[in-house]
């Protein structure tokens, strides 16, 4: 059974080729090189990639660490071992700060150079997954992701391009819930230079204060009572690559101006913390309020504000530039078609005619719930126009409309939760007339969760 590939580096004739007869044996694929022009040459042509390499120390034409460091962008999921005839502590010591796995003497017995293999392997095997999944999420989340052919979605396209060629320090998204924001500092994210570091995720209006606090910052053992044990903060996560921070706007003041602190002077402290932690860390905000306007009604830090607006980019909503979805629909049918195994092929006239004619409060994200109800409920070819149970047209069999005081929901998978809450919270908002006070008590929740809802499915509010 193959166990990996192994490029071994070794001059001594004898000692290579007993280590190379060893390991194939062992079940590894060897490339054995007796020089580091050779092996530079294999490795910068990519005519052996390897999980591991094996190397000595001291070559005749150099000094293996220099190759390594070399090389390490090219191959950040290979781990190196490195063999030396004699002990010397400055390299061991510059071995190991420069990311080599292990560092041994020579002679090595083979039982213990077998456990540090076994052991380099594994850890060389989940590098290789990180890269891979990097490398999937760098191909998926490049500006082309950003789809649409109207001018709308050219412009965000350009800017796009334009932002993760620039080491920006912070960025606030704008637009309407459901306009693609995520995917926007996706984009961003695995498109520019920190691609290789974390992407941190936190929707700030998901967690009450305390609680936000904590995650943000971390804490310390004790900070507070259930605080049992050191927690790093995301912010912390984040060190070297990219904080998202969706629905800032919810952000409670006092924490804006912590964070603020924290992109100006690039360093925090955990909650019950002595010293200060140095981060680099990239800040993508979104919201989908208007974040200089609370500013001057006093609801969001105009200082905050100003510094988190290096870029501003908004997205456009979906009703002002319906030319995009003959772009979006076939990509999210071809997308479900993946998932479900479904084969929906065509979309008929009348499909299109309602699309084109609905508003799309919930812009892009319900267009996506639309599409992929209508494929998991397709028998065949044709896109069921039954199920897409658009505002304003006659529901699917089995979708009681709401009377009274009671409220009837399918429960046969044509609506997910979200739909479903949306529904719930339209209906409640119609029944009263617009009074948000009235459909927050009939809900059974406050005014402040009701309003946050609304904004967040991008309900419109009549009042009567």
């Amino acid at each position: 059974m193959n166990t990996g590939r192994l490029l071994i580096i070794e001059d001594e004739t004898l000692l290579g080729a007993e280590l190379s007869r060893h390991y194939r044996r062992k079940g590894w694929d060897v490339e054995l090189v007796d020089s580091l022009a050779i092996a530079r040459e294999t490795l910068e042509a990519r005519q052996f990639d390897p999980n591991l390499v094996l190397s000595d120390m001291n070559l005749p034409d150099g000094n293996a660490l220099d190759l390594m460091e070399d090389l390490r962008g090219q191959l950040g999921y290979s781990e190196w071992i490195f063999l030396t005839g004699y002990g010397s502590v400055p390299d061991s010591v510059r071995a190991l700060r420069v990311g080599a796995y292990e560092f041994l003497e020579k002679p090595c017995d083979l039982a213990r150079l077998d456990l540090v293999m076994s052991s380099a392997a594994r850890s060389a095997l989940a590098q290789r997954r990180l890269y891979d999944q990097a490398s999937q999420r760098h191909r998926r989340y490049t500006p082309e992701a950003f789809l649409g052919h109207s001018a709308a979605a050219g412009q965000v396209r350009s800017l796009l391009e334009k932002l993760t060629q620039v080491p920006f320090s912070a960025l606030v998204i704008g637009g309407e819930t459901g306009t693609g924001k995520g995917l926007v500092a996706r984009i961003l994210h695995y498109g520019g230079a920190r691609s290789s570091n974390p992407l941190i995720e936190l929707n700030c209006a998901a967690l009450p204060r305390d609680l936000l606090e904590s995650e943000l910052f971390g804490h310390e053992a004790g900070a507070y009572t259930g605080a049992s044990a050191r927690h790093r903060g995301l912010i912390e996560q984040a060190d070297g690559g990219t904080l998202f921070l969706d629905e800032i706007g919810e952000m409670p003041l006092e924490l804006q101006a912590k964070l603020l602190k924290v992109i100006e002077d690039r360093k925090f402290r955990r909650l019950g913390g002595e010293r200060e932690i140095q981060v680099d860390v990239q800040i993508v905000a979104a919201s989908n309020r208007d974040l200089e306007v609370m500013g001057r009604q006093g609801e969001f830090r105009s200082d905050l504000y100003h510094r988190l607006s290096v870029f501003r980019l908004n997205l456009p909503p979906l009703r002002e530039s319906k030319e995009d979805l003959d772009e979006l629909v076939p990509q999210f049918i071809a997308e479900f078609n993946a998932k479900s195994g479904k084969q929906v092929r065509n979309v008929p006239a009348e499909a299109w005619r309602q699309l084109r004619d609905h508003d799309w409060p919930g812009n892009v994200r319900e267009l996506r719930n639309v599409i992929e109800r209508c494929v998991l409920f397709s028998d065949g070819a044709m896109l069921p126009l039954q199920w897409l149970q658009l505002p304003g047209r006659a529901p699917a069999s089995g979708a009681p409309a709401p009377s009274g005081d009671c409220l009837s929901i399918p429960l046969d998978g044509s609506m997910n939760l979200d739909d479903m809450d949306r529904y719930i919270i339209e209906t409640a908002v119609e029944r009263t007339g617009g009074n948000i006070v009235a459909a927050a008590r009939a809900l059974g929740t406050t005014r402040e969760t009701l309003r946050y809802r609304i904004r967040k499915y991008g309900i419109r509010v009549h009042e009567g």
